[in-house]
């Protein structure tokens, strides 16, 4: 089944261009059907890109879904038009009444600051706040998984020696194996990391209400969920396109930071290469399972009926 979409949002036209099915509106209307209320708090500054990777990916499901584009009002973007943001974006006091099957929190550049220096914080906590009584299940990715973590459990990041850029393997956790997230993965798989911090390893591990699904020797930890399997981390960028790594190590180039080439990215290690797709199968077959096992299989049809996730809320983030 489709995503529901404006007609009139540029990922239509796209996700259109690549077979992928999608429903407008006014078409979805007809169909006598719930579908799942998906919200997006898009905090990435390429928003259309990030948009149409999500949407390409929240489409690989059985399951008709409705989607919701949330901004800050705390901070405007300088990437993308106001046109667009007005148009296809509403703000969380739009929507703080409502209830959500599932909601996605994306990353966003501010890795190096103080997650209180963020202009966006204290809205951000909001959101997250309401998260535990208005939404079933969440997916937090890269910064918005740290941020997730800072906020709901009080676990920490740590700048790395040096950006952490590429195509890394990950293996799941070997009691972990048979997770509803990773259903039918390979015991080795493909994604794209992007970040110069990490979250603590060691205080993952030793917080009780936390496990740690899939790891890398070389990357470090990359999915981890909640006990009650409703909260997910993902500290990587599994929805990239095949060429936003070289975006950006082109944009670091240009800007003279000097960049090291992303690992096992370019064929050779040369950036004139075209890069290979090796992380699109498991990636959408990540957001396939968590919308048909993690979030279809348990969200009321009465979303007024969600439980409340009723673990203990630590950190100095709150």
């Amino acid at each position: 089944m489709p995503i529901n979409i404006s007609r009139n949002l540029p990922a239509y036209k796209t996700l259109q261009n690549e077979n992928i099915f999608v429903l407008a509106t006014d078409e979805a209307l007809k169909q006598d059907i719930r579908p799942l209320k998906v919200a997006i708090v898009n905090l990435m500054p390429t928003k259309i890109e990030t948009e149409t990777q999500l949407m390409r990916l929240l489409s690989n499901s059985p399951i008709q879904i409705d989607i919701t584009l949330i901004k800050t009002a705390t901070y405007a973007s300088t990437n993308t038009s106001s046109e667009h943001m007005s148009s296809f974006y509403t703000t969380f006091d739009e929507v703080k009444d409502e209830r959500f099957d599932a909601l996605v929190i994306t990353g966003a550049p501010v890795e190096k600051l103080e997650f209180r220096e963020v202009a966006y914080w204290d809205e951000l906590c909001t959101i997250m706040e309401w998260s535990k009584t208005n939404v079933y299940s969440t997916m937090h990715i890269c910064w918005g998984a740290q941020a997730g973590l800072y906020y709901h459990y009080g676990i920490n990041k740590r700048e790395l020696p040096k950006k952490l850029s590429g195509i890394y393997p990950q293996k799941a956790h070997c009691d972990e194996r048979n997770h509803p997230l990773l259903k039918g993965f390979d015991e080795v798989f493909y994604v794209p990391q992007s970040r110069y911090t990490e979250v603590v390893p060691e205080e993952v591990e030793s917080c009780k209400d936390l496990k740690i699904l899939v790891s890398s020797p070389l990357s470090g930890t990359h999915i981890i969920a909640d006990k009650s399997d409703r909260r997910f981390f993902v500290t990587g960028h599994a929805e990239y396109d095949h060429n936003t790594l070289k975006n950006e190590y082109q944009r670091d180039v240009e800007k003279g930071i000097n960049p090291e080439i992303p690992y096992n990215y370019f064929p050779g290690d040369a950036p004139e290469n075209r890069p290979l797709y090796t992380w699109r199968g498991h990636a959408s077959l990540m957001y396939s399972n968590w919308l048909n096992f993690c979030v279809y299989k348990g969200t009321p049809y009465d979303l007024g009926e969600i439980q409340p996730l009723s673990y203990f809320i630590g950190g100095d983030g709150i």
